[in-house]
């Protein structure tokens, strides 16, 4: 029955997204026939995506959200499933036409609660007995249960007038908004609402509307853009919750990256700070210079977590607070450090020290004397473990991606999520050994096997370069699927973002390298300066020098490739890339001399001068630029970078390019694209502009999805397969 359930979804799915017809499948049998072997827009937006997940008290069952989306709808829709810890019995929970979300186990594991409809409802493990737990009429964003089971933290929005004002009341049908301070616009919407956490108390009755933890405070908690309940913790003891707030408004809150971890204790309703003792005074900020060389970040200030500090975790016993802390303020690619506080003492201990990368996710291992954690390391994310003393012990050596981490409840194993650049998202059980050749990783979920198994995929390959400074550059380089040593393929120089994100084995739903392979490209990849996971040095490179080494690595990574690998066509070259990467190739147009044929560049920064007041979050300009482009005493790194800006090389332009932007992207400005485009134009340059007016800096709507692979590959074919 498992099989037939699983094959009918997907059926169901498919035929959605007009890839196959329902009555040419055999439901029950593994014979889904796609139309080709080759990967397409429509196979990728086919595929279910497995959100969070988390194992029953028992460890006997794990619950997990997945999407699955609809081309032909241009919607999407999240249900919830159980899978057994062998990697059977899976049981799709949810079958209503409504999105039911975040699931997790209460009552010792005998009930499940999740969101639909912006309340909370729980269930049995089955999916039987669904009852409404709430009646809110804020309606609730996320949620988190005391391990006693009476209370529950409630994450509502408010209204929030301290930046926009509201307007009149007899204006009701007034569509202006009067802003009177900065960070009125975050990610891709106005800051109009803020979220806050309430506690609420769990009745017979139902979970009662709750009291707000920060009344009367005008910050967010959990913090905008992209923060969720991982941003709260409850102490076991069900007494205390930890949470992240960055408790800044308007200039101060846009030119920093200060968040603290606090402590509100449920009995006094008191809250301590964590980070920063109770006679703290705020330091005085230049908002128009990078905080790089100011007090702020001064060694004396350092021991004050100036930086961004989040997602704290109780020890099982609650002797400590764990969590993810950057040094340094205004830094939003600093080290991403373990920091563990000792509650009783006061004493932090910032114990993944020996490991010179981030700490992207973690857990408390059972015994509260250990950690487990995943981080990059060459271009891929693997786990580790740590005690409290900072001994470090990699746990898995794979070529894969985890992307998070927690305990599997049996005391002894790990449930975690695994990617790579040839396998979507799933679920593994990990049992640790001394060393990655002891340590056991066993995968749950099969979310998308019928579709992978018919679909050839090109091979992933390590090719370390000489960079032009004598360093070595790992770049991955995918192969065209059904790959073919004998001929010459056109070769695409993927240009990365962030700018410090790492070129990991990441799996994309748009940036998709196999994608790419399966419409005849070779990819190639580098993990160059500014990335993570080789070296505090080697990720710092970037900040303040955009267009100095980090551009010369992709010139270095594309000619290896060129010059090296005989199946590189040097004569059909194109570079590509998003954010960060699409600023690198608008500077490439400029400086590339005659090596590619065609460009695109998704959501870049085109005029840096512009970008320095356009993009919403102040700090990071100010930190990568080092000042406003208006200060007379600008620092030698900051002239260079505003007289390098892609903008002002225009008149070097001579390749055809294509460029792509949301209208909702508030982090680079729509703008950015648009003048770029212009630019071509005006230069007599072939040029395409493709405009989302309902995107922001992603592209989340399946039909806009769709659009965007096929504008990307039909510029590619028309410049590179000639």
């Amino acid at each position: 029955m498992k099989k037939i359930a699983t094959l009918a979804l997907a059926v169901t799915m498919l035929a959605a997204t007009g890839i196959i017809n329902a009555q040419d499948v055999n439901i029950g049998k593994s014979n889904i026939k796609l139309s080709s072997d080759l990967m397409t827009p429509e196979a990728l937006w086919a595929m279910g995506r497995i959100g969070g997940a988390e194992a029953a008290p028992d460890g006997k069952t794990v619950v997990f959200q997945v999407g699955y989306y609809s081309v032909k709808a241009n919607k999407g829709h999240q249900v919830i499933c159980t899978i057994d810890s062998k990697g059977n019995n899976r049981h799709q929970l949810t079958k209503s036409s409504k999105n039911e979300t975040d699931p997790t186990w209460i009552e010792g594991g005998s009930r499940i609660a999740f969101l639909t409809g912006g309340q909370l409802w729980s269930m049995n493990p089955d999916g039987t007995d669904r009852r409404q737990l709430t009646k809110d009429k804020a309606g609730i964003e996320g949620f988190k249960f005391s391990p006693d089971g009476k209370k529950v933290i409630l994450i509502k929005s408010m209204p929030f007038n301290e930046i926009i004002k509201k307007n009149p009341d007899d204006l009701p049908k007034a569509t202006g908004r009067l802003v009177t301070d900065l960070m009125y616009r975050h990610w891709d919407h106005y800051v109009e609402n803020i979220q806050h956490p309430f506690l609420a108390e769990v009745t017979p009755e139902g979970i009662t509307e709750g009291e707000d933890i920060l009344k009367g405070e005008p910050y967010e908690c959990p913090m905008e853009p992209f923060g969720g309940v991982e941003q709260l913790a409850w102490s076991p003891d069900s007494k205390s919750i930890a949470y992240t707030c960055r408790k800044k408004t308007g200039v101060d809150y846009a030119i920093s990256t200060d968040s603290d971890i606090y402590i509100y204790n449920i009995g006094t309703r008191e809250t301590t700070n964590l980070c920063k003792p109770a006679d703290y005074k705020a330091v005085s900020i230049d908002p128009t210079h990078t905080m790089r060389d100011q007090k702020v970040n001064a060694e004396e200030n350092l021991k004050n977590n100036p930086g961004y500090d989040q997602n704290p975790k109780f020890s099982p016993d609650g002797r400590y607070v764990a969590w993810q802390s950057m040094a340094r303020d205004g830094y939003e690619a600093d080290l991403n450090r373990l920091c563990v506080y000792e509650l009783a003492t006061g004493t932090k201990n910032y114990v993944s020290t020996a490991f010179d990368s981030n700490v992207d996710d973690f857990c408390w291992n059972i015994d509260s004397k250990s950690l487990t954690f995943i981080g990059v390391w060459h271009g891929c994310i693997n786990m580790y473990q740590v005690d409290l003393k900072g001994k470090l012990t990699q746990l898995t050596d794979d070529i894969a991606d985890f992307g998070s981490v927690k305990l599997a409840n049996d005391g002894k194993k790990l449930l975690a999520s695994r990617q790579s650049i040839s396998a979507p998202t799933d679920l593994y059980i990990v049992t640790p050994g001394k060393n990655p050749g002891k340590t056991t990783v066993e995968q749950l979920t099969h979310e998308n096997d019928h579709i992978l198994s018919q679909l050839s995929f090109g091979k992933v390959e390590k090719l370390w370069v000489k960079t032009t400074d004598g360093k070595d550059m790992l770049t991955w380089v995918i192969l065209p699927s059904n790959f073919d040593p004998n001929k010459k393929y056109p070769t695409l120089l993927f240009c990365e973002g962030g700018p410090q994100s790492p070129v990991s084995q990441f799996w994309s739903y748009r940036w998709n390298f196999q994608i790419m392979a399966a419409n005849g490209y070779v990819i190639v990849a580098p993990n160059r300066r500014g990335l993570p996971g080789f070296g505090h040095e080697w990720n710092e490179a970037v900040s303040s020098d955009w267009t100095g080494q980090c551009m010369r690595d992709y010139l270095s990574a594309i000619d290896c490739a060129a010059n090296t690998l005989p199946y590189v066509d040097k004569d059909r070259l194109g570079a590509v890339g998003a954010s960060f990467g699409g600023f690198s190739v608008y500077y490439l147009a400029g400086h590339h001399d005659k090596r590619f044929k065609c460009f695109i560049s998704h959501d870049g920064a085109f005029n840096l001068e512009s970008m320095y007041t356009d993009t919403e979050e102040c700090w990071f300009s100010n930190w990568e630029y080092d000042d406003a482009y208006w200060n007379k005493n600008q620092t030698s790194d900051a002239r260079k970078t505003y007289e390098n800006s892609p903008h002002k090389f225009v008149d070097k332009w001579d390749t055809p390019i294509l460029c792509i932007h949301g209208e909702l992207d508030y982090r680079i400005n729509y703008n950015q694209g648009m003048g770029a485009f212009n630019a071509a134009r005006l230069k007599g340059i072939p040029a395409e502009l493709l405009i989302f007016p309902d995107e922001n800096h992603w592209v989340l709507k399946p039909q806009n999805g769709v659009l965007w692979q096929r504008t990307f590959f039909n510029w590619l074919d028309r410049w590179l397969k000639k």
